[in-house]
């Protein structure tokens, strides 16, 4: 069997040579199907888009006309064949000019390839641009590891130290209230809820900030009461 369908003045068609063929009608009776739907209209004209004549030559060598019918022509004529087999072949038509008019939808100039491949350009470097900004936002969302939380740690003790030795003489009590200070600054800027959770995009901004403290006005003055109180009590 023939190609169903074929694309002629870029639009999916079949022929009524063709229908005849797979219906398996007489192409005379499918000829005057095809002209009676055309004489018994109102206004002939609101088919000329659903038929238009062609014509093929016989086994002699003999022209003959014969229609080319579109999808809605088809519709008009196949409606009147009935029976399982009709239906099955039905489909197959159906099958046809969908597969076809799909082909017909692809861009065929240059220019319309150009554009197409631009688009799709542009579409893979949005979506790598979006997987890139995902595997950064991973990269810098991970939590320090445990070189840079070790090196955090001992910064933050180091000049905890560097502090208290201003004051002298700390009580126990007095560095832990210099370490409660310093650690609620680090989790404060970073945005976190315990400095296990320190992220590596805000590690460099945690240690310029560690360099940089210096203890609240509360802290110091409880470090001046605690000094007070401890310097009363007798030896």
């Amino acid at each position: 069997m023939n190609e169903l369908v074929v694309m002629k003045d870029r639009q999916a068609v079949t022929s009524s040579l063709q229908v005849a063929e797979v219906f398996e009608k007489q192409h005379k009776h499918v000829m005057e199907a095809i002209q009676n739907k055309i004489d018994s209209a109102e206004n002939s004209a609101q088919y000329d888009s659903m038929f238009f004549k062609g014509s093929y030559k016989d086994r002699s060598g003999k022209s003959n006309p014969m229609y080319y019918m579109n999808r809605d022509g088809f519709s008009f004529i196949a409606f009147g064949f009935t029976g399982r087999e009709a239906d099955v072949f039905k489909l197959k038509y159906i099958e046809a000019f969908n597969a076809m008019e799909e082909r017909l939808k692809l861009p065929t100039s240059p220019r319309e390839l150009a554009r197409l491949a631009l688009q799709a350009n542009e579409e893979t470097n949005q979506r790598l641009d979006s997987v890139e900004g995902d595997v950064k936002n991973l990269k810098e969302n991970q939590v320090i590891a445990n070189p840079e939380y070790g090196a955090l740690g001992g910064r933050v003790s180091q000049r905890v130290s560097e502090v208290a030795h201003s004051y002298g003489k700390i009580t126990q009590h007095q560095r832990g209230e210099l370490f409660k200070d310093i650690n609620g600054g680090v989790k404060k800027i970073a945005g976190v809820s315990a400095r296990s959770m320190l992220r590596k995009k805000d590690y460099q901004m945690v240690m310029d900030f560690i360099n940089d403290w210096e203890p609240s006005t509360a802290t110091k003055t409880i470090i001046r009461q605690t000094s007070l109180r401890f310097d009363k009590e007798p030896a």
